[in-house]
């Protein structure tokens, strides 16, 4: 008897068992690898209150100051971001004479720049600075492009112009030149999804958004700062952690954010969680004195519960948008009802 051929009742040899089952095991991988991608934005059918929306944050200019808080303003959610009209977060940015990225981190008077959405564009006004106002109908001419990247990640903009620049330059540099403002021209997200998170299982190329740190949203849970409040000497302004949306929980559960996957502010806004925010220093930044924390605070505590696996300290969720809406304040935010 031939000692390649088994007794199986079928004339097979094992070696063909063996290889039809190696083929059963990768049809079957590659077959639940199509299934986990197809399922993994499957929205929850059943949601699950857990408090209001207390306040929106539209941070025209990557850095500066968000727009005045309006609390009977309705925000819409886009893939790019959230605005209003076409004023939408983080479109602008400013670079220097190499045409890298600054930001508070250098510079924490930046975060004194105030922006003001007004009929065509926006108003910017700065401590002993006068007011300069930026036309978006200016913006639509055909402008020099300027090779850039945020952390790593290179993107083309567009030139806002050599009056802007001049006034950027005056505020933060105290020089006539040096800083340029840059703008988001795409009508979608372009940019690559940052390498950082990469690996994390949700994220797509579309939640970028315009010139984010990651992605095009993010959320605070209120509670999570307030309980980081309780282990700090000087209490510190939610502003300083740059969410888009701050969560007042019915009940406070500090840090259970951590745990979900879903969230729906108000009747059609739906996001996924794709990723923990971890934290640089500009949370040490005050936002109303641009003064950076001589203790390093709340970095230095942060760092001390908050680490877990990351080089960075963790608080915060970035937010891909999985279902367009409008927001406003106090809309009930829901989780996945699980």
């Amino acid at each position: 008897m031939n000692p390649n051929i088994s007794l199986n009742g079928y004339g097979l040899s094992n070696k063909m068992l063996i290889g039809m089952g190696v083929s059963l095991v990768a049809v079957g991988g590659a077959g639940y690898l199509v299934y986990r991608h197809l399922h993994r934005d499957l929205m929850p059918v059943k949601w699950r209150r857990v408090g209001t929306l207390q306040r929106v944050n539209v941070f025209p200019v990557k850095s500066c100051a968000p727009l005045e808080h309006d609390s009977q303003q309705e925000y819409d959610c886009d893939v790019l971001g959230i605005g209003i009209g076409n004023v939408r977060d983080r479109k602008f940015m400013l670079v220097n004479d190499n045409n890298e990225m600054i930001t508070a981190r250098a510079y924490p008077h930046m975060v004194l720049i105030q922006p003001k959405a007004v009929a065509n564009g926006l108003v910017f006004s700065a401590p002993g600075m006068p007011d300069l106002e930026l036309d978006f109908k200016h913006l639509e001419s055909p402008s020099k492009d300027v090779h850039t990247s945020v952390w790593g990640v290179a993107i083309d903009v567009m030139l806002c112009g050599s009056r802007f620049d001049k006034w950027f330059s005056e505020f933060i540099l105290k020089k006539d030149s040096g800083v340029k403002l840059v703008y988001y021209p795409y009508p979608g997200p372009v940019r690559a999804t940052n390498p950082r998170l990469k690996h994390m299982p949700y994220i797509k190329q579309d939640d970028s958004g315009t010139l984010n740190d990651a992605t095009s949203y993010m959320l605070m849970n209120l509670a999570s700062i307030d309980d980081l409040n309780t282990r700090l000497k000087t209490p510190v302004d939610a502003l300083q952690f740059r969410g888009n949306f701050e969560l007042k929980m019915d009940v406070d559960q500090p840090y259970s954010e951590d745990h979900w996957q879903w969230i729906r502010i108000g009747n059609d806004a739906i996001f996924r969680i794709v990723a923990p925010c971890t934290r640089c220093i500009l949370p040490n930044i005050n936002v109303k004195t641009a003064e950076r924390n001589v203790d390093g605070e709340p970095l230095k505590t942060l760092r001390s519960y908050r680490l877990f696996d990351y080089p960075s300290p963790a608080l915060g969720i970035h937010l891909g948008l999985r279902q367009a809406g409008n927001v406003k304040v106090n809309d009930v935010i829901y989780v996945e009802d699980k």
